[in-house]
């Protein structure tokens, strides 16, 4: 599976913006999702991730109730919609896949777990 991510960019804090991750090379479909950020100087951070059987959901503490996961599973696309942004929330962000995860907790967004990756997208929050 090849990703790519796109949608970062530069908001004010409180703004929103709605990342994307498409794919290509083998179907989506049966992969479970997962957002990952970094930030500079810091450990790749698991921020959310969507199952491929169910398209159950799970957060990370840190941007639950601001961040959405969801899928499209007829585009193969997947997205991050992200409110209330925060200038902690600048980062990097990369989409990964994995065909046998199942997210059942925020430990299991994990990035040793996913074994596909897109490269990332900046977003810089200003305060």
């Amino acid at each position: 599976v090849q990703l790519q991510a796109s949608g970062g960019g530069l908001v004010q804090g409180g703004g929103s913006l709605r990342l994307s991750c498409a794919a290509s090379g083998s179907d989506l479909n049966s992969h479970a999702i997962g957002w990952f950020r970094q930030a500079p100087g810091k450990e790749r951070e698991g921020i959310s991730c969507i199952n491929r059987s169910d398209g159950s959901t799970v957060y990370a503490t840190s941007v639950k109730g601001r961040f959405t996961i969801s899928r499209d599973n007829a585009k193969h696309l997947a997205f991050l919609q992200m409110n209330s942004l925060k200038p902690d929330d600048t980062a990097v962000y990369y989409c990964a896949a994995d065909a046998d995860l199942y997210c059942d907790s925020e430990s299991e967004i994990s990035a040793r777990d996913f074994t596909f990756w897109g490269q990332g997208t900046l977003v810089t929050v200003s305060s």
